[in-house]
């Protein structure tokens, strides 16, 4: 079975597996193609994590989270009268990391040639695809700023427009970069004619970026760090991704008893608000690049550390002592797949802000993500920017584990959003027996970054009127917020039951 967010890409995960890939080789034939058909979420310029269970249940986390160039630093944007790294431009860019990762898995487990795993992708960015729903919305709202740039307008408009719903939109550029991947390897992006064009393109722009920057590039095998909850291991990945504060959300849960709250009620939506506030302020002030981080993840998820934070929160109203900054809306692309052996795949890749830093390299197509606007200016902070270091990241795969097995591969899309994703889709599926569309399906709520708690549109008026008396200002969401995918391995039946996110366009299939 496979879930992501297009439907092109979960067929070209289930046509691997139909022709014996593993879910390894299956999740890679995927996130090829989400880089054509998804522009904005996604990409070869971007950033990749994956937790990969083997059937025996030895279980393998992968960083391919890209670096801070070596001449960059925060002293010269502070000098430069910077107060923050820009949203976009040459100045957001780090080095992507996603291929270095993709060749990573593929060297360690795939069983299938990359030529035939990017064969959908290469022939969608060469011939076109139809263009889908809310992959149209997000294009149409980054449309003018991609005008502006000479590798935007030349590679991802139609006469300086985004196509609209099922218009058929073509990547040439971006096909041919793909071929020279498949065929060359990660050496043919990191090196050579195409690095040298990604380094001209920001050098061009005043940033910092070089071919040696590139060439440095590394995709790192990790231990995923867990918790328990409703009885089984949750696994996400170590800093510098902010999966520790999904686990830090489910120990407060646990700690709170928050699964006697029903689902829909001001009870729980107040205190999911609040646990969440809890565990992004610890994230703000001390999650980064391990090797700068103050303080370690394991005291971070002790049983101490979650007392203290469960002792500020109140049922009853709004902590106003938790301040949280803010960090740019972003939104991301998240897949799984488990094959017929079980071997089960968690895995996200994204170039963060809607068509990232929205330069894009004209020869080779490429968007290349605005990840440095995760790091901070301030001085002495764990995540200060600084040469060759990686930015807190936004993007989490996760994975849960039953006695040892893997029992539920899922993710939620959404920024900054996803660890709360996460608690809510677990706490839905372990606390309450929703199934797996109802779990994903669940309306959602999250703060903006004027810190107003936005509400999808099915959360009932009394409900937002009831957070607004316990001290929350709310409004509307004008988009839905995230997305999702996930599969439970139901191991009495032998079974796989898939759910994929309808504020998305994508799609679970098995067979």
């Amino acid at each position: 079975m496979a879930a992501t967010s297009h439907p092109l890409a979960t067929a070209a995960a289930v046509s691997v597996l139909k022709e014996g890939g593993n879910a390894v080789d299956a999740a890679l034939a995927a996130t090829a193609v989400l880089a054509v058909v998804e522009p904005a979420m996604t990409g070869i310029g971007g950033d990749c994590f994956a937790i990969v269970a083997e059937p025996g249940g030895a279980v393998h986390g992968l960083n391919g989270s890209g670096r801070a160039p070596h001449s960059a630093d925060a002293a010269w944007y502070r000098a430069s009268g910077f107060e923050a790294i820009p949203l976009t431009g040459v100045h957001s860019v780090t080095v992507p990391g996603a291929v270095k990762a993709w060749e990573a898995l593929h060297q360690r487990f795939a069983t299938m040639a990359l030529d035939r795993l990017f064969a959908d992708a290469i022939r969608y960015g060469r011939d076109g695809f139809a263009v889908h729903d809310r992959v149209s919305v997000d294009w149409r709202l980054a449309a003018p700023a991609l005008a502006k740039d000479a590798g935007g307008l030349r590679n991802c408009l139609i006469g300086g427009k985004a196509p609209a719903p099922s218009d058929r939109f073509a990547f040439p550029a971006l096909a041919k970069t793909l071929d020279r991947i498949a065929s060359e390897g990660s050496g043919a992006f990191y090196q050579g004619e195409v690095a040298a064009e990604i380094a001209d393109t920001i050098r061009a722009g005043g940033g910092f970026l070089t071919e040696a920057d590139l060439a440095l590039a590394t995709a790192d095998w990790i231990e995923p760090v867990s918790v328990e909850y409703g009885g089984l291991d949750v696994l996400e990945l170590p800093p510098n991704g902010q999966g520790v504060v999904a686990l830090m959300m489910l120990n407060m849960m646990r700690q709170t008893e928050f699964s006697r709250h029903a689902p829909g009620s001001a009870d729980r939506l107040h205190m999911l608000i609040e646990i969440a506030r809890a565990a992004y302020s610890v994230r703000d002030a001390m999650v980064s690049d391990p090797a700068h981080m103050t303080v370690a993840t394991g005291q971070i998820l002790s049983d101490g550390f979650t007392a203290r934070l469960a002792g500020n929160l109140d049922p009853a109203r709004r902590n106003t002592e938790i301040a949280i900054p803010p960090l740019p809306d972003a939104d991301t692309t998240y897949l799984t797949v488990v094959d017929r052996d079980r071997m089960a795949v968690s895995f996200i890749n994204s170039i963060y802000k809607r068509f990232g830093s929205l330069v894009v390299t004209p020869k080779s197509g490429i968007v290349l993500q605005n990840r440095a606007a995760c790091f901070t200016l301030v001085e002495g902070h764990p995540n200060e920017l600084k040469p060759g270091k990686r930015p807190m990241h936004t993007i989490i795969p996760a994975m849960a584990m039953d006695r040892g097995r893997p029992a539920i591969s899922f993710g939620v899309m959404g920024g900054s959003f996803q660890p709360v994703g996460h608690a809510q889709v677990l706490s839905n599926l372990l606390d309450h027996s929703m199934d797996v569309q109802e779990a994903i399906d669940d309306p959602r709520l999250f703060w903006g970054d004027d810190g107003v708690v936005e509400v999808e549109y099915p959360i009932a008026t009394d409900m937002r009127s009831e957070l607004q008396r316990r001290g929350h200002r709310v409004r509307k969401a004008a988009l839905p917020i995230g997305g999702g995918q996930a599969i439970i391995i139901d191991r009495k039946s032998g079974f796989l039951v898939g759910g994929s996110d309808g504020r998305k366009d994508g799609m679970a299939l098995g067979w």
